[in-house]
C-alpha cells in the first residue's frame, strides 16, 4: 500500500498535471510570448529589443532586471548576465527594475516549492517540474523570493543579450553586405574584422530592434564568460553610498502630502470608537480617514509632513475592537503541543518503515527531543512604505516591493479600478526578506490617495507599526525521536513538525476565494529534504492554526527545521559517542556533493584539531534553496557569558556568478540567523505583539558579530540560489557548539532564555 507521503506527492502531482492539462486547451497562449512590458519605451526613441534591454540613439544601454534589488545583488549580478552575451561592460549600461508584467514571471521559485528535494532526479521529479513550469507561465507571478532570481534568469537573460547581439549583427551586415557570421562584436560596437570598420550600437539599434534573428541562439560557454564567474563592481554601489534618492522613502513628488497609518494591534479587530478632535487641530493636518479593508482597519492622518503625521496619530483617541483577548504565548505553546501530538499529519518523507523499527528497538536505544522556536518580525531597516497617486480613475504606486503584479492586482481591486490601470514602479529595496512580497502597505497607501484628490500621498509607517503588522515567521514545535543501531547511527528517524502554514493564508490575501489544499511544504522544509541515507526516515507537518498572521521570513521553514534536524542530529553522535562531522560523513555518503562540503569545513575550522582552552566548536548542514551548506561556529567563554567567536561557511551552489556577492550574501545569511539566536523573538500578550522597537526587537550589532569566513565550491550538478540558504545551518551550529562548549542541550530560541551572550 502506498505510503501518505506518496500519496501526498502524487496527489500534487496529479494537480500539476490537471492544472497543465486544462490550460492545454489554450496551447497558443502557451507558446505565445507575453507582450514585451517595454514596448511603450519606443515612442521615446529607444530600440526595444525584448523585456531586458534596450539601446536609444545617444548609445544608452538600459538593462531591465526583472527581480527586486534589496541588497542580494540583482542589479548586478542579472545586469551582467546580458552583459556578458551584448559584449559590452557593466559601467557603460544603466539598469533598472522591470515594470510589473507577466513577462518576467519566476518560474524557477515555483519549481523549488514542489515537494522533492533538490538531489531527486527521479523521472516523476522531472516531470514534475517541467508541470510547474508550464503552469508557471500562465500563473505568471513576478516576484522576487525563494533565493530564485539567478536561476531564473540565468538561460533568459543571456538569451535576450545573444539576441540582441545577434540582430545588431545583422543589421551592420545589411548596411556592410555582407555575412553576420563574418562580424565580429565588442565594446558596444560591430566590427567588421576584413576592414575594420565599426557601427557603434546605437547606430545600429532602431533597424536591430526589427531584424529576424533565431531565439535559439548557442549561449557562451563559461570558459569564454568575460564577466560571469569573477566579482563585479556593484552597479548600484555609488548611488547607495552618495545617498541617491532610490529607496521608497525619497520618493518625492510636487504637492506630495504625507500620511501615516494605526491598524488595530490586536489580530483581526476593528475600531470601536475614534475621536479625532484633538488631532484635526494639530499643525499641518490635512484629513484623517478610517481605514476598513480585510487586510486591516484603523485609521491614517494626512499632513504636510511625515513628522506631523506621526504626531497627529498619537493624538486620536481610539478604542480597538479586542477579538482575541486570551491569545498569548502560554496558549501558542498550547496550541502548538496539542497539533504536534494529536493534529492531522501531512506526511511529506516515508522511506522505509519507521514504525516496524521503533516497535523492535529496545527503549535504551531511543532518542528523542522536543524543540521550539517562537515568531519572528523581519524588521527590515527601511520601514514600510508607499507612494500613491489616484488620479483620472488611475493608480500609480511606487514602493518596495517584491512582487509588482500581485501588488498591482490587490491595490485595483481596493479601489474598485481595472488592474491595468494600477501601474506599479519598484524602488530600491532598504531590506525585504520576504515582508515586502505582502500586498497591505500598498492597499493602505491606495485607499488613503483616494481621499487626496489628486495629489500624490506617501504613506510611512512608524518602526511600532511595522512591529505590531508584520507578517510574522512562524512559531513551531518539533518532535524527533531516533532508533539508534549497534554502530550508532539511526536505523530509523522520525519527526513531527507543527506550525502555522504560510501559503494558504498569504495567497489568500492576494486573492480571497482562493484555497490552497494539501500539505504546506514550508512546515517540514529543511527536514524532509536533507542528503541523509537513513533508510526508514519519516517526516510529517501538521497545520496549527493559531490566529497569529505568519508569511514569508528569510529561508522561511528551513530556518525552523535547520535548527531542529541538524541540532537533533548533533544528539544522536553525542548519544553514539561519535564525532559530530565523523557522523554525518557517514550518514551522507551517497551524496559526494555533501561530503566534501564537510570536509572542506572541517579543513577550514580546523575541526580535528581540540579547540583552545575555553573555547568549542558546532557543525551544522542543511540544503535550502539549491545551495548546499556547512558550518562550522566557534565561541568562547569567560566571566562575562559566551561569544560568538568564528563562523566558517563552504556552500555549493553548482554555478557562481558573481563569487563577491556570492560570498556577501552567506555572509548576511549568517548575520540574520545569529541574530535570530542571540535574542530575537515576537511574545503576545491579549491577542498583540509585545516588541514594537530595535531596543525590544535587535539585530545582531557590529561589536558581536563574529570573524565570518566563506569558501565556495561549485561541485553540485544544478544552479541553487544565494539569499536565504546560509541561514539555516548557523542556529543549528551555534547550538552545537554551546553544547559542546557546557554541555547543556539547549533546544528553543532564542538561546539568550538560557544563555548570556556578550
Amino acid at each position: 500500500m502506498a505510503s501518505v507521503g506518496k500519496i501526498a506527492r502524487r496527489t500534487f502531482l496529479i494537480g500539476t498535471a490537471a492544472i497543465a492539462g486544462g490550460l492545454a486547451v489554450g496551447a497558443y497562449a502557451y507558446r505565445r510570448p507575453p507582450d514585451n512590458p517595454l514596448a511603450a519605451r519606443a515612442d521615446d526613441g529607444e530600440a526595444v529589443f525584448n523585456p531586458y534591454l534596450t539601446i536609444a540613439p545617444n548609445e544608452t544601454i538600459t538593462i531591465f532586471v526583472p527581480r527586486a534589488e534589496m541588497g542580494q545583488g540583482v542589479s548586478t549580478t542579472l545586469a551582467a548576465l546580458v552583459a556578458e552575451e551584448l559584449d559590452v561592460s557593466l559601467e557603460s549600461v544603466v539598469v533598472e527594475h522591470g515594470p510589473a508584467s507577466e513577462a518576467y514571471a519566476n518560474i524557477a521559485m515555483l519549481e523549488d516549492g514542489l515537494p522533492f528535494p533538490t538531489y531527486d532526479e527521479s523521472t516523476i521529479a522531472t516531470i514534475a517540474r517541467s508541470g510547474v513550469g508550464i503552469a508557471g507561465k500562465f500563473l505568471a507571478l513576478h516576484v522576487t523570493g525563494g533565493s530564485s532570481s539567478t536561476v531564473d534568469a540565468f538561460e533568459k537573460m543571456r538569451q535576450g543579450g545573444a539576441t540582441a547581439r545577434e540582430a545588431l549583427k545583422q543589421a551592420a551586415a545589411t548596411r556592410w553586405g555582407v555575412q553576420p557570421a563574418d562580424l565580429e562584436t565588442d565594446a558596444g560596437s560591430v566590427r567588421n574584422p576584413a576592414n575594420g570598420e565599426t557601427l557603434s550600437y546605437g547606430a545600429l539599434a532602431a533597424e536591430a530592434a526589427e531584424a529576424p534573428v533565431s531565439r535559439n541562439i548557442a549561449l557562451r560557454a563559461p570558459e569564454d564568460w568575460k564577466l560571469l564567474g569573477k566579482s563585479q563592481p556593484r552597479t548600484d554601489m555609488r548611488a547607495k553610498v552618495t545617498g541617491a534618492p532610490i529607496f521608497g522613502v525619497d520618493v518625492a513628488q510636487p504637492d506630495m502630502l504625507h500620511a501615516t497609518v494605526r491598524i488595530n494591534p490586536h489580530f483581526g479587530g476593528g475600531v470601536l470608537a475614534l475621536d479625532t478632535e484633538a488631532a484635526r487641530q494639530m499643525r499641518g493636518v490635512h484629513s484623517i480617514i478610517e481605514i476598513d479593508h480585510r487586510l486591516g482597519r484603523g485609521f491614517a492622518v494626512i499632513a504636510d509632513n511625515t513628522w506631523r503625521a506621526f504626531m497627529a496619530a498619537d493624538a486620536v483617541a481610539v478604542e480597538w475592537e479586542k477579538p482575541n483577548s486570551t491569545l498569548d504565548d502560554a496558549a501558542v505553546s498550547e496550541l502548538l503541543a496539542a497539533a504536534v501530538g494529536t493534529g492531522s499529519r501531512d506526511v511529506m518523507r516515508d522511506d522505509g518503515d519507521t514504525d516496524i523499527v521503533f516497535a523492535d528497538h529496545a527503549r535504551d536505544r531511543i532518542v528523542e527531543a522536543e524543540y521550539h522556536v517562537p515568531y519572528l518580525a523581519h524588521a527590515a531597516m527601511e520601514p514600510m512604505n508607499a507612494t500613491a497617486r489616484f488620479a483620472d480613475g488611475k493608480l500609480d504606486l511606487g514602493l518596495p516591493n517584491q512582487a509588482p503584479n500581485l501588488i498591482q492586482a490587490v491595490a485595483a481591486a481596493a479601489l474598485g479600478i481595472p488592474t491595468a490601470d494600477c501601474t506599479v514602479n519598484t524602488t530600491s529595496l532598504g531590506g525585504g526578506f520576504g515582508r515586502r512580497v505582502e500586498p497591505d502597505v500598498a492597499v493602505y497607501a491606495a485607499l488613503i490617495a483616494r481621499e487626496t484628490g489628486d495629489r500624490p500621498v506617501k504613506v510611512i509607517w512608524t518602526r511600532e507599526e511595522d512591529i505590531a503588522h508584520d507578517y510574522y515567521r512562524p512559531a513551531a514545535t518539533g518532535r524527533l525521536r531516533a532508533a539508534l543501531g549497534a554502530d550508532g547511527l539511526p536505523e530509523a528517524l522520525d519527526i513531527v513538525v507543527a506550525a502555522p502554514p504560510i501559503f494558504s493564508p498569504m495567497a489568500s490575501r492576494f486573492y480571497p476565494s482562493i484555497s490552497l489544499p494539501g500539505p504546506d511544504k514550508s512546515i517540514v522544509d529543511g527536514a524532509f529534504n536533507q542528503p541523509y541515507a537513513i533508510a526508514n526516515y519519516r517526516v510529517a507537518g501538521v497545520k496549527a492554526d493559531i490566529g497569529v498572521p505568519v508569511g514569508i521570513w528569510r529561508s522561511v521553514g528551513n530556518s525552523i527545521n535547520g535548527f531542529f534536524h541538524e541540532c537533533f542530529m548533533d544528539e544522536l553522535a553525542a548519544s553514539s559517542g561519535m564525532d559530530p562531522l565523523e557522523y554525518r560523513l557517514k550518514l551522507m555518503a551517497p551524496y559526494p556533493v555533501a561530503t566534501a562540503l564537510l570536509e572542506k569545513v572541517a579543513d577550514m575550522s580546523d575541526w580535528r584539531s581540540q579547540p583552545a582552552e575555553g573555547r568549542a566548536r558546532g557543525l551544522a548542514f542543511t540544503l535550502s534553496f539549491g545551495t548546499w551548506v556547512a558550518e562550522v561556529v566557534e565561541i568562547s567563554r569567560d566571566d562575562r557569558g559566551i561569544r560568538v567567536e568564528n563562523v566558517w561557511c563552504a556552500a555549493d551552489p553548482g554555478t557562481v556568478l558573481d563569487p563577491g556577492i556570492f560570498e556577501a550574501q552567506m555572509m548576511s545569511g549568517i548575520v540574520f540567523g545569529l541574530s535570530a539566536a542571540l535574542g530575537q523573538e515576537i511574545t503576545l500578550s491579549e491577542g498583540r505583539v509585545q516588541q514594537s522597537n530595535f531596543h525590544d526587537f535587535d539585530a545582531l550589532r557590529i561589536d558581536r558579530c563574529p570573524a565570518i569566513h566563506v569558501e565556495i565550491l561549485q561541485n553540485a550538478p544544478r544552479m541553487g540560489g544565494a539569499g536565504e540558504p546560509s541561514t539555516p545551518p548557523v542556529t543549528a551550529a551555534l547550538g552545537n557548539a554551546i553544547f559542546a562548549l557546557t554541555g547543556e542541550r539547549l533546544r528553543r530560541m532564542p538561546f539568550t532564555h538560557d544563555v548570556t551572550f556578550v
